[in-house]
């Protein structure tokens, strides 16, 4: 069995707002015990890399991502360049989340190319394989605060993606389940659907198991009261979760110590470590957060 790492708590901000909001609610995350705040990379959501500046302004502790970057929306040199500014500017508390983008209606209004999935992972590859590259070169400049660049998340559910993820990245993000051919759904993975992407992961990453942090996305955060009403929103529900929900690998049900000790098995059971949780779920969250430390 890997290393077990102590628990890290991210919550992934995407409500637009004022410049006062914005910072209030950064600091808001860290007051509750939040170890990462991240920003979204969506159109009509907040541009990741000034709210990240702004949020670290905000903020003494936090470490702050990109959670994560729509890759082939970005030109990979450039993107170096915004990297290594932004790292630089939070003193080095950055962390730098890439996924391979998946909404078709997002490049459609941006007016790129949607390519086919094999195309937008060879995409995130060269991205990769570039800021690596850059970072290691001594007289690239602007520089990144932390020498080899910002330590590098890459978030995805097919084979593909989790090959090179496992080739390169420092965090592995699973986003609970993989989305339709337009990104317009997201089916949650059950128990079984879970256990076999870690697996095929850990069997990817070999001696690099203990260096390699496993994150997930959780979906919903629910209180006891509205156990009720989760098929209705999950429908239809994988068959090992469509009689315990709570089995949900991406999602948590109960009372703040019933979804604490949620938490503690799925460390055990999946080796995740890191939890990120979305804006609208933050303050539910936070009593968690108080149940494990």
């Amino acid at each position: 069995m890997p290393l077990q790492r102590p628990f890290r708590f991210g919550v992934n901000m995407f409500v637009p707002g004022s410049r006062r909001e914005w910072s209030a609610k950064c600091r808001r995350a860290e007051e509750l015990g939040f170890d990462v705040v991240g920003v979204a990379d969506h159109l009509g959501f907040p541009a990741p890399f000034p709210a990240m500046v702004l949020a670290a302004e905000a903020t003494e502790r936090v470490r702050l991502t990109t959670f994560v970057l729509n890759t082939p929306f970005y030109n990979p040199a450039l993107l170096a360049r915004d990297v290594a500014s932004t790292d630089q500017f939070v003193d080095g508390r950055m962390e730098l989340g890439l996924g391979a983008g998946y909404v078709k209606a997002e490049f459609d209004t941006a007016e790129i190319p949607f390519p086919s999935g094999g195309k937008r992972v060879e995409q995130l590859e060269r991205t990769v394989t570039t800021l690596r590259r850059l970072f290691a070169d001594t007289e690239y400049r602007p520089r990144p605060a932390q020498p080899s660049g910002p330590p590098l998340l890459i978030a995805g559910w097919g084979d593909r993606l989790l090959r090179l993820a496992a080739t390169h990245a420092d965090i592995i993000a699973f986003p609970g389940g993989w989305a339709s051919t337009t990104g317009d759904e997201l089916h949650l993975a059950g128990v079984a659907q879970m256990e076999e992407r870690v697996a095929y992961v850990r069997g990817l990453l070999g001696d690099r198991a203990d260096a390699v942090e496993l994150n997930i996305l959780v979906q919903q955060v629910i209180p006891p009261a509205e156990r009720s009403a989760i098929p209705d929103r999950f429908a239809p529900l994988p068959p090992d979760a469509a009689h315990s929900p709570e089995e949900l690998p991406s999602v948590l049900i109960g009372t703040p110590a019933e979804m604490a000790q949620q938490l503690k098995e799925r460390r055990e059971r999946y080796g995740f470590t890191y939890f990120t949780v979305m804006e609208y779920n933050m303050e539910n969250f936070a009593p968690v957060i108080d149940a494990l430390r």
